[in-house]
């Protein structure tokens, strides 16, 4: 089963990446009630338990089938590379009526018996008002489950998406596809990329591009999809996620602290991907202006690179900062 994007001579132009905070929204939602995805985000449900206990998330788990249609209207692609959450919830509110009756049927025609429920037989009768109620569900569990965490799951986000525009620019766009996830093929002679998906479904891209999206919450798993009107997108699990929960000093040896001091070899280990000053502040619980004067430090040893992305300079280990960081031993 997979799901067949085609491109044509101007779609490889048309290629870009987006952070969805929606979407992390909507992942969220999901692993909650997928126990197969809740242990990469153990530390994470102990966080959120009491949080999760007050919301009703049952209706947008009715649109969450295991196979088959998944919601367009209430996940759209993200619009840019940093769209807020709050533009996407405004969107979501802003669907057209005629998109919102036949994307909710089809969904809740995904699950058995999800249509005859008390909140599917709200949506079927009343779509263009269950959009606007679904999507106040939504904002509800981004604060509660999703905004706490949100910098930190952003400075993972926002790295991966760099990672992979050096790539692309290093390698091509065959190289970018076959790294990005084993459920990934590109067929050159037909210039067709393949995801190993749960449905088989064939798409034009017809000159609209793709948008590429990391997520942490998709995690294992890889999300293709989106018929017209919306732009073709393909989710996929984001790079780092094992260190993503980790707090400060849990993974710091103390014979690095010993040699480097601890806030200093703290902030060397806590870039297992690449980060930003303000990101390294939030995950460590320190000032941003401290983790500037480290990461400074570290530059000038030669243990870390930077490189500006946007309106940020990331910082990134070199292979001295990595072989300090991973080979460590503590002393017993």
């Amino acid at each position: 089963m997979s799901y067949h994007l085609r491109f044509n001579e101007a779609d490889p132009l048309r290629i870009r990446f987006a952070l969805s905070p929606l979407w992390e929204t909507q992942g969220a939602v999901r692993v909650l009630a997928r126990p197969h995805q809740q242990g990469y985000h153990l530390p994470w449900l102990r966080r959120i338990a009491d949080r999760a206990r007050g919301l009703d998330l049952a209706p947008l788990h009715l649109l969450m089938p295991d196979r088959g249609h998944n919601s367009d209207c209430l996940y759209p692609p993200p619009p840019g590379p940093a769209v807020t959450f709050e533009e996407e919830i405004a969107a979501v509110r802003d669907t057209p009526p005629h998109l919102v009756a036949d994307d909710l049927a089809r969904t809740l025609a995904g699950t058995p018996g999800a249509a005859d429920t008390p909140h599917g037989r709200r949506m079927l009768a009343d779509p263009a008002g269950a959009v606007h109620w679904l999507a106040d569900l939504i904002e509800a569990a981004w604060e509660a489950l999703v905004a706490p965490e949100w910098p930190r799951l952003r400075a993972l986000l926002e790295a991966d998406v760099a990672y992979h525009s050096r790539r692309l620019a290093e390698g091509g766009l065959e190289r970018l596809l076959a790294e990005l996830h084993p459920a990934f093929a590109w067929t050159e002679e037909t210039a067709t990329l393949t995801v190993a998906y749960r449905g088989e479904h064939v798409r034009a891209l017809e000159g609209q591009g793709l948008v590429l999206v990391p997520s942490v919450f998709v995690w294992p798993e890889v999300v293709s999809g989106y018929d017209p009107p919306w732009q073709p997108t393909v989710v996929y699990p984001v790079r780092g996620i094992g260190g993503l929960w980790s707090e400060s000093g849990e993974r710091t040896p103390d014979a690095l602290a010993r040699l480097l001091g601890r806030a200093r070899a703290e902030v060397l280990c806590a870039l297992d991907e690449p980060a930003g000053t303000s990101a390294l502040a939030h995950r460590l619980a320190l000032a941003p202006s401290s983790v500037s004067a480290h990461l400074s430090v570290l530059r000038g040893a030669g243990l870390l690179t930077s490189r500006r992305y946007g309106h940020q300079v990331l910082y990134e280990r070199t292979p001295l900062g990595i072989a300090l960081a991973v080979s460590q031993p503590d002393d017993e």
